[in-house]
């Protein structure tokens, strides 16, 4: 079975990888979603300039309206421009929020993935990574400026750093994740904002979890409502077709639970709704909105050792 899922999920086209960056090369930052303040722009440009990059702010990258930053039609030809320009070798997200959904009638999806250039950020930004995905591009599921911002590890910075170059080796100061179902898997990696993967659901760029190996985390969504949405992916027969899971953090959810309703701890909901499925299983993998938030690619074949607590790279996000 594992040869199997191995031959049927490679990359559609390996040459749509991105190029690992190199000094010299530009990085656009843009807002495809909720605002950002111009304020916090400072410690990432700085990070990324001292790494030799030159960067640019997308010209609506600052915009304002209610909870988007700026119109629909700014945030998608900030970010579809970026993709377009030969001047610019890579595109990182301001932050994440709310608001990448409504950019899809705008974007030319084909052409972006055509440009190989590598894209970063997570969170609401996980509804552009399941359509760059769906053409072959690989893409990096990675802390954003907002999250650069604020305090982290050093070796959160310095996995940021080198997962721009293309290197995802895990440091060896990584939290352990822990393993709720024992085993091993090999399948493309996918996933991201378990709300936006919900959400895609009925949309032309749905998640496709078939033989894959599906990364899961949110932020500030309730106990019931992780349930629900995990019991949602599975009455539509997706996540229970994953060939492996890998579960971040639901960061904040325990502390919202209602108690009204009763209270059950995130990781509970988990092993309930997901242990059942006997497809290996890991919680607490160092990524998404907890404050360890390390880089993966999406996108590009992997192998999970859930008795080890382990994802290995099989081939490289970049070319």
């Amino acid at each position: 079975m594992k040869q199997s899922v191995e031959d049927r999920h490679t990359l559609k086209n390996p040459s749509m990888k991105p190029r690992a960056l190199v000094p010299g090369d530009t990085i656009a930052l843009v807002t495809p979603a909720s605002p950002l303040s111009g304020s916090k722009l400072g410690p990432t440009i700085e990070l990324l300039e001292d790494e030799g990059y030159k960067v640019v702010v997308a010209p609506h990258a600052l915009e304002s309206d209610g909870y988007l930053a700026g119109s629909d039609q700014h945030r998608a030809a900030d970010l579809q421009n970026a993709f377009d320009d030969p001047g610019v070798d890579a595109i990182l997200c301001n932050r994440g929020g709310y608001g990448s959904a409504r950019l899809l009638p705008y974007l030319d999806f084909d052409r972006m993935a055509a440009s190989r250039k590598l894209f970063a950020g997570f969170s609401d930004i996980t509804t552009l990574h399941l359509a760059l995905n769906r053409r072959g591009l690989p893409t990096l599921h990675s802390p954003m400026v907002l999250s650069l911002f604020y305090p982290r590890e050093p070796y959160v910075y310095d996995a940021f750093r080198r997962a721009l170059k293309g290197d995802l080796t895990m440091p060896l100061e990584a939290p352990k994740p822990s393993t709720v179902v024992g085993g091993a898997a090999v399948g493309e990696s996918v996933g991201g904002c378990l709300c936006l993967l919900t959400d895609s659901i009925g949309t032309p760029e749905a998640l496709d979890a078939e033989g894959k190996i599906l990364f899961i985390e949110d932020v500030d969504e309730a106990p019931h409502r992780v349930d629900a949405m995990f019991t949602h992916l599975l009455n539509a027969d997706i996540i229970q077709k994953a060939a492996g899971i890998v579960i971040g953090e639901m960061t904040r959810t325990d502390e919202k639970a209602d108690k009204d309703i009763g209270e059950r701890s995130w990781r509970e909901i988990v092993e309930e709704r997901l242990g059942r499925l006997g497809i290996p299983l890991i919680v607490d993998f160092p990524f998404g909105h907890k404050k360890v938030m390390l880089p993966v690619a999406l996108g590009v074949k992997v192998r999970l050792d859930s008795d080890a607590g382990t994802v290995t790279y099989l081939e490289s996000i970049c070319d």
